[in-house]
């Protein structure tokens, strides 16, 4: 099953599961959706699968009323570089919900927003903007890695009580994989391998990049465990401490640029735990997206983004 394929089967399982998830975005009816995520739902879901106008802002503040009334509502957010034109309803209501109404009410909306370089499609849609969203207290924070935690998370998130935003790497969507039976929690971090060596820490599409490194790095006899974080906010901060106190090295690396990113976050918490950071043996290295708008040609594009080679030049260097 693709990772496209995994979120739709997500989406039509929870809408199987409770009348009261419903898809609202741009689309998302009989066209599919811009990435084709949601082709056929409406056939099976007729009457919770809604086609909106071209307004995110309108439909998504929608959606947040619709939450604090009983409804469990998925938006699809086109591009996630249309992050501004939701920032208001999400960040300023949904995320306030429950705080501010002293626990009467909460806000289970899910905001499902593709992200990412590597399609050639600009400056203006292709960015990575989770980031941004840190400070925005009281929402929680997605990006699965491949189609099994897509599914499983997804699912996880519609059930969840909070908003939800889920990121989606366009480049993972023909990503294929068998889903796993065993549910994912949220705010819960896989850790792939056991090297003994360094950790390599990366989420979403940059989960591929860690792994391609590690096997480089078993060229030069250095054995790397990679922890997926999964879930940016809340972050599993006691398995990225577990792993890199095992291997006394941390690696962090990140599609987006590093300014104020989720692995700046990461490095902080290392630093900040005194075992884990007396157990470093060496600088803690970060591999980010270069500081620039994504160019629209291809070659450019691709280097905008950490290469593993290069990556498994520098860690070398570590030993």
């Amino acid at each position: 099953m693709t990772f496209r394929e995994a979120i739709r089967k997500a989406l039509s399982d929870e809408m199987s599961a409770d009348k009261n998830v419903v898809l609202f975005g741009e689309d998302v009816g009989v066209y599919g959706g811009c990435f084709k995520v949601t082709e056929g739902l409406w056939k099976d879901h007729p009457d919770q699968v809604i086609d909106t106008p071209v307004s995110e802002e309108g439909f998504t503040g929608m959606a947040v009323g619709a939450a604090m009334m009983g409804l469990r509502p998925v938006v699809e957010i086109m591009y996630a570089d249309f992050y501004t034109l939701i920032f208001d309803p999400i960040v300023n209501h949904a995320a306030k919900t429950h705080f501010m109404s002293g626990g009467q009410f909460c806000c289970p909306i899910t905001v499902r927003l593709p992200e990412g370089s590597g399609t050639g499609h600009g400056a203006q849609h292709t960015q990575s903007p989770e980031a941004l969203f840190l400070n925005g207290t009281g929402l929680k924070i997605v990006a699965p890695s491949n189609p099994s935690d897509a599914y499983h998370l997804l699912r996880a998130s519609i059930r969840d009580n909070n908003p939800v935003l889920f990121f989606e790497h366009k480049l993972l969507y023909p990503m294929d994989g068998e889903i796993s039976p065993e549910p994912v929690s949220l705010g819960k971090a896989k850790v792939i391998g056991d090297g003994h060596d360094v950790t390599i820490i990366a989420y979403s599409h940059a989960v591929a990049t860690a792994l391609e490194t590690a096997e480089l790095l078993k060229g030069s006899a250095i054995y790397a465990t990679v922890v997926d974080l999964r879930t940016l906010n809340p972050l599993d901060k006691e398995t990225v401490f577990e792993q890199v106190q095992k291997t006394g090295r941390a690696v962090l690396i990140q599609d987006p640029n590093g300014i104020g990113g989720i692995e700046a976050q990461v490095c902080a918490a290392i630093c900040q735990d005194r075992k884990t950071f007396s157990s470093l043996k060496c600088q803690v290295l970060q591999f980010s997206g270069k500081d620039t708008p994504i160019p629209f040609s291809k070659d450019l594009e691709r280097l905008t983004i950490p290469q593993a080679s290069d990556i498994a030049v520098e860690i070398g260097k570590l030993f």
